[in-house]
Parts: C-alpha cells; sequence; structure tokens
C-alpha cells in the first residue's frame, strides 16, 4: 500500500513527536482514516520527506514521530512560470492541478480583457488560497516536496512587464517557431496562455512588445486549459525531464 504524501507547513525534527497542522491532521483522521502505528510521509516545502509513525490520533489532532530522512527530489531541471488567463468554472482549477503535475514552478492568473470572470475583495483572496491548495494537493499526489507557487492574480500588462531573464512565449497559430526551434533556455521558461476567448489583438502586441517569441503547437485550435498543458508538456519533453 503507497504511504500517504502529505504536506506539513512546519519544522520537522527526526525522533521528535509534532502535531499536524488542521488540513493534514483532517486528511489523516476523516479521509484516509488511518490508526496509530500506521506511517505517513510529510514534506514541508524545505526538501526531501520525512517517513513518520502515527503516534496519536483524536477527533482533532493527530500526533506524528518522525523516523527517517529521505533526501528525494523529483523535481524538474526546467523553471517554468505560466501565465494563465482565468477561465471560468472549474477549468482554472483543472490546468493548476495538472500543471503541478507537469512540474510547473509559478502560475500567476491573469485578468486580461475576455477572461470574463470578475474577482475583487474578499472573494479574489478566497479565489488565490483555493488555487493554493490545490497546487498543494497536487503536489500531495504527484509526490512532489516542493510546492508550485500560485502568484496572486494580477493585470495581463503587469505580468507582461514584469523584469526577467526567462525565455518568454506566447502561442500563435501562425508562428514561425515550434517548441523544437527554440534555443536552449539558460533562466528558465516564462510563458502566457488566454482565456477561452483568447487575446484581442492589442494583448498579442503587447506580449510582442515585451520580448514574447510567438509558438505554434500545431493545427488544431486548442481550449485554453489543453493549451496550457500541451506547451507544458512539449518543454519537459523538449528541455525538462519528461521522456518517451
Amino acid at each position: 500500500m503507497r504511504v500517504p504524501h502529505i504536506y506539513q507547513p512546519s519544522d520537522i525534527v527526526l525522533n521528535t513527536a509534532l502535531y499536524l497542522d488542521d488540513d493534514a491532521a483532517g486528511h489523516i483522521a476523516r479521509v484516509l482514516r488511518m490508526k496509530v502505528g500506521e506511517q505517513v510521509s510529510l514534506f514541508n516545502n524545505q526538501g526531501g520527506e520525512y517517513l513518520c509513525e502515527i503516534s496519536e490520533i483524536t477527533k482533532k489532532k493527530v500526533s506524528v514521530t518522525p523516523i527517517k530522512f529521505e533526501d528525494k527530489d523529483c523535481e524538474s531541471p526546467l523553471q517554468v512560470h505560466l501565465g494563465q488567463g482565468i477561465s471560468r468554472g472549474d477549468k482554472m482549477d483543472f490546468t493548476i492541478q495538472k500543471a503541478v503535475e507537469l512540474g510547473i514552478t509559478e502560475i500567476t492568473p491573469l485578468f486580461t480583457t475576455r477572461c470574463g470572470v470578475k474577482l475583487s475583495g474578499e472573494r479574489l483572496h478566497k479565489k488565490h488560497q483555493q488555487w493554493q491548495k490545490i497546487a498543494i494537493a497536487a503536489a500531495e499526489q504527484s509526490g512532489r516536496n516542493i510546492i508550485t507557487i500560485i502568484h496572486p492574480p494580477i493585470e495581463l500588462h503587469e505580468w507582461l512587464a514584469q523584469p526577467s531573464d526567462e525565455l518568454k512565449l506566447t502561442l500563435h497559430p501562425r508562428a514561425q517557431h515550434s517548441i523544437k526551434t527554440l534555443p536552449e533556455p539558460k533562466k528558465g521558461i516564462r510563458f502566457v496562455v488566454g482565456p477561452e476567448g483568447g487575446f484581442t489583438d492589442p494583448e498579442m502586441e503587447n506580449t510582442t512588445e515585451q520580448g514574447f517569441i510567438d509558438v505554434r503547437l500545431g493545427p488544431r485550435v486548442l481550449r485554453t486549459e489543453t493549451a496550457a498543458l500541451t506547451v507544458l508538456s512539449a518543454l519537459q519533453l523538449q528541455f525538462g525531464d519528461l521522456a518517451l
């Protein structure tokens, strides 16, 4: 049976019992229904993971004792930052979840002309927290020990103008470049994907003005969530750690 892999945002010290935070404790006690003596694997976003034995379970608390540290690293050598036009419904959740599984490093949700999603104030704050929790759950499921950073949503033009040494990419059906023709990225990759309605012409012009290279994926038009994951898969295959 696979040992559950769970995020614990605290210091972890071998042979020193610790109480898990509410999310981790609830998952172990109420979802997995684990018992004292069973083992879990904890990670705290500082690299590696800790094999732990459950020492106490109550309705509100779970205590574990770390018994072994494993310096496990399954992070891609390719650093990738996705700027994703915010999509409706659960499409954004899906994109974040699968991008984390594919090894994305950072994601910035973007407000664009055609994104069709209106968020501000407390609703925006709660949605950002929800997206970060999705990233944490995807890291747990996929065995990653580093949490993808989900940045607070900002306007497209703000993100495009951020100083960066990364190789910058955007999608265009008539682009001259494909993923295979790109130069080796020395400082990682930053790529931007529009929402369901795509980018407007002025937004596309802005990507060019800010040094983004147009790339094409193929002859078919892809939905926003498909486009982001296809680009990421192709980049990981070409420059990262995916293998055929």
